[in-house]
């Protein structure tokens, strides 16, 4: 298979980014008439969405209503609005609410694309106003079948063979066990993945049954203005460098009639982006490399209006020696292997510091907790401890339960000779875990509040009762730990928009002719993850709103316009 040329230069609307929101818009945009050049940075398709476990967290829901789960537009934004600290922007987030639903029950009836509820799935903080203990909200992808794909079934950004599972096949989803052997043998049979991979799937066959092809590796690096609109955009092709990147190279200059949408994730592999912009230490992105911040970049060159710059989607992550994933060093996400009991997180002072069971995201405001007296963030590399226990009932990523523990894991024999090993005080760590072992046996958490959401326990051993599913003593020698870093799935501040995803200009009104969705764009919820699936529900909103307001937009379009 050949990538396709980029003979044809002029589209009515043009769509940066082969992410979830990048497909979404395209297939919209061609749906509702307009021709449509889809462009890829990369020479794979699917960004982060095809990394990701591809849960699509959307509020009031048809699946949901349809299983008898109560769900409303009030109770949406009150919890989004409990999450956001005042950072809320209620109109865009009225849009997410009001039209995510509409996206949803779209891409179901007109492509491939097939969700389900995750039966038991609770909101990341479902004792907030408007949250859902009971789930509803976050939904799995029915797996999809890259034989549908044809030869472009290669050119999809899998980070690691196929994927045959869904989330809810897996203990994050809320499986207590592996699934049946002969399903997940009779899906690879028919090369049927799940994940992010479904999703991102089957979107493109969406995107080709409308006779969008991707234009892979072809990297945006302007946007063509005209009297302040965006026209179109000019590429650097594969063969060169070009637009202030080194000078030589070729460049492709392609016209965008009605709009250009930017779905290119956000800025968080760009160490100056990152440290100019984000609150706090970010030492290990999880997401694809080709996450620079062109969209970004290119935004703030013809004016854009940023907003929500210092946040990201925040989750502690640990790196196992030697592993490297597209030529950089790869980083696991730390989700049930800090939630299950007989483990807990220690700062450098040998001090918990967290409720260790929280939803990931919430975890990169106690990561950027800072020491004036020291200059230092003190929770800033953690450790994850773990006992013997622990070890031998529970898999450490690729450590099977029971097997011998690798050197990348510190060992001690005593709660105290680990503290020497990790460089921590003793007698803190012995004061730390005897404490907590304390309060584990009697079933509770006074200093953190371990185990009172109903979310803490969603991804513990739920083999076991609450709130026993996450704590437990660490009281059965040796004792192991595990560096932990702040990671990030990704940025999600950058250019504001209105309701109709148009980017908004920093003098007022909108920048007409330009559109963004996705990572690239200011967060609808702020820095609110309201549940699994909480960067795609939005994604795939404003994906939707952004290809159906481009497919339309004139020429003439108010460049007063909305947001003022």
């Amino acid at each position: 298979m050949t990538t396709p040329e980029s003979s044809n230069r002029s589209f009515d609307v043009v769509v940066l980014g082969t992410g979830a929101a990048g497909l979404v818009a395209a297939v919209v945009a061609a749906e509702a008439g307009a021709s449509v050049g889809l462009f890829e940075k990369s020479d794979l398709v699917g960004g982060t969405t095809s990394m990701s476990g591809g849960v699509v967290w959307m509020p009031n829901n048809h699946h949901m209503l349809e299983a008898g789960l109560a769900d409303s537009r009030d109770d949406a934004l009150a919890y989004l609005h409990a999450l956001s600290s005042g950072l809320l922007d209620s109109d865009l987030a009225a849009s997410f609410v009001d039209n995510g639903p509409e996206a949803l029950r779209w891409l179901e009836d007109n492509t491939a694309c097939r969700f389900f509820v995750i039966d038991g799935y609770p909101d990341y903080h479902p004792e907030h106003p408007g949250g859902k203990p009971g789930g509803g909200r976050s939904l799995d992808n029915e797996v999809f079948s890259f034989d549908e794909l044809g030869d472009w079934a290669d050119r999809i950004r899998n980070p690691g063979g196929p994927m045959p599972m869904t989330l809810s096949d897996t203990a994050l989803g809320g499986a207590t066990g592996p699934p049946d052997k002969a399903l997940i043998a009779d899906r690879i049979a028919k090369h049927a993945n799940g994940l992010g991979l479904a999703l991102v799937g089957a979107l493109l066959r969406a995107c080709l049954d409308r006779g969008i092809e991707p234009n892979l590796s072809h990297r945006a690096v302007e946007l063509v203005t005209d009297d302040g609109r965006v026209t179109g955009v000019r590429f650097a092709l594969p063969d060169g460098d070009c637009a202030g990147t080194g000078g030589g190279g070729s460049v492709v200059e392609v016209e965008a009639r009605n709009g250009v949408i930017l779905a290119t994730g956000g800025f968080e592999w760009n160490p100056e982006l990152v440290k100019t912009f984000l609150r706090g230490p970010m030492t290990a992105p999880a997401s694809t490399p080709t996450n620079t911040g062109d969209g970004l970049v290119m935004a703030m060159a013809v004016g854009a209006r940023l907003g929500n710059m210092p946040h990201a989607w925040w989750v502690p992550v640990a790196r196992i020696p030697g592993e490297t994933e597209w030529g950089e060093p790869r980083v696991r996400l730390v989700l049930s292997e800090r939630t299950r009991p007989r483990s807990i997180l220690v700062n450098a002072h040998g001090r918990r510091f967290c409720n260790e069971a929280g939803n990931y995201n919430a975890m990169g405001g106690v990561f950027h907790t800072f020491d004036p007296a020291t200059f230092t963030y003190p929770n800033q590399p953690a450790w994850m401890v773990f006992d013997h226990g622990h070890q031998q009932r529970y898999n450490v990523f690729t450590v099977r339960a029971g097997d011998a523990v690798p050197d990348w894991i510190v060992t001690g024999e005593t709660v105290s000779e680990l503290a020497v090993r990790i460089g921590v005080p003793p007698d803190a760590l012995e004061a730390t875990v005897a404490r907590f072992n304390e309060h584990a046996r009697r079933g509770d958490d006074p200093d953190h509040g371990r185990g009172r959401s109903a979310f803490d326990h969603f991804n513990g051993d739920r083999t076991l009762e609450p709130p026993f599913t996450t704590l437990g003593p660490l009281d059965a020698g040796p004792y192991h730990a595990l560096r932990i870093e702040c990671g990030s799935l990704g940025t999600n501040g950058g250019p504001r928009t209105d309701a109709r995803a148009r980017v908004l200009r920093q003098g007022g009104g909108v920048i007409p002719g330009l559109y963004a969705a996705g990572n690239t764009m200011a967060a609808a919820t702020a820095m609110a993850y309201g549940g699994a699936g909480g960067t795609l529900g939005p994604a795939i909103a404003f994906g939707y709103v952004a290809g159906r307001d481009a497919a339309v937009s004139p020429r003439t379009d108010d460049r007063d316009g909305a947001g003022t």
